[in-house]
């Protein structure tokens, strides 16, 4: 259901706060025309076998492991500069690590999900509801991508590696958010951006004011976004039963996006020069500020 684990073929811009036709944000959401989960692209060449597991882990739509890994980037940048070697290897690592990892995200969701799934038009022809991965495929292919997971991070010191251990905790948690409270997407923001801390542990095996500030910025980086998604979602939530932002704050969310987004700029404002950044960062700022306010 909501939240970018469970990103749609079409998913709306993440700084998108007005539609191209001049109507407001909530209008424009409202009138998203929705289309089967199922639609594929290159998956669609790929072995018949493969296809449900590449649908499963939404291997053809790499805007959620972006969303995973730019956090996890930010924080390597934030603790070494490009010329060491450690820094391309850390990337290099969160690269496939955001990969396997969302998927194994995507496969537990949508484990925990599969009867709401059924429910749901766009949803309904997910490879669980559908039939074609029965449940206990789909928990192994969970545990063969957070193993996969596991050996990346094992190239990382002892406290990191507790660390991304403890991020399980969250991932597990996120699918039953949305039934117990309207801010499913703050625990999206928990899970989704443990990676800014993780860059900083991978480098002094330590966590600091800057990775906590930046993982805070980051949380309400993605309420500003998932609350735009979870508005394509919002009249079939509505009918089964789940919670969202979107729901929650109705026809105030553009006004409730803007403030999420200018903490996340603020804080991760501040982790930049808390981490030594000059007086140029906080131009790239301000020109990210002006691409979120303008779309």
């Amino acid at each position: 259901m909501n939240g970018w684990i469970d990103d749609t073929n079409r998913p709306p811009s993440p700084s998108g706060l007005t539609g191209a036709d001049g109507k407001g944000f909530v209008a424009t959401m409202t009138d998203t025309i929705k289309t089967p989960d199922s639609v594929v692209s290159w998956v669609g060449r790929m072995p018949r076998a493969t296809r449900p597991y590449l649908r499963l882990m939404r291997a053809d739509r790499p805007a959620g492991f972006w969303l995973l890994m730019w956090p996890a980037w930010w924080s390597t940048a934030f603790a070494l500069p490009p010329s060491t070697p450690d820094f391309w290897r850390f990337c290099a690592l969160f690269f496939i690590g955001s990969i396997v990892m969302r998927g194994a995200g995507c496969t537990w969701n949508d484990i925990v999900d599969r009867k709401l799934d059924k429910a749901v038009a766009r949803t309904a022809l997910r490879p669980i509801p559908a039939g074609e991965v029965s449940v206990q495929k789909a928990i192994l292919f969970a545990i063969v991508l957070s193993l996969s997971g596991f050996a990346v991070l094992v190239q990382l010191n002892s406290f990191a590696i507790l660390l991304g251990v403890l991020s399980l905790i969250p991932v597990t948690i996120y699918p039953f958010a949305k039934r117990i409270t309207n801010w499913p997407q703050a625990v999206l923001g928990l899970t989704f951006n443990w990676g800014a801390l993780m860059g900083w542990a991978a480098a002094f095996g330590t966590l600091g004011p800057v990775p906590l500030l930046l993982y805070a910025g980051c949380l309400f980086w993605t309420l500003g976004y998932d609350t735009i998604y979870a508005h394509q979602d919002k009249a079939d939530d509505a009918i089964v039963g789940v919670k969202s932002t979107a729901l929650k704050l109705g026809n105030q969310s553009a006004r409730w996006i803007a403030g999420f987004y200018l903490i996340f700029l603020i804080a991760t404002g501040f982790a930049g020069s808390l981490a030594g950044f000059g007086w140029g960062w906080w131009p790239g700022l301000v020109a990210l500020a002006g691409h979120l306010a303008g779309k």
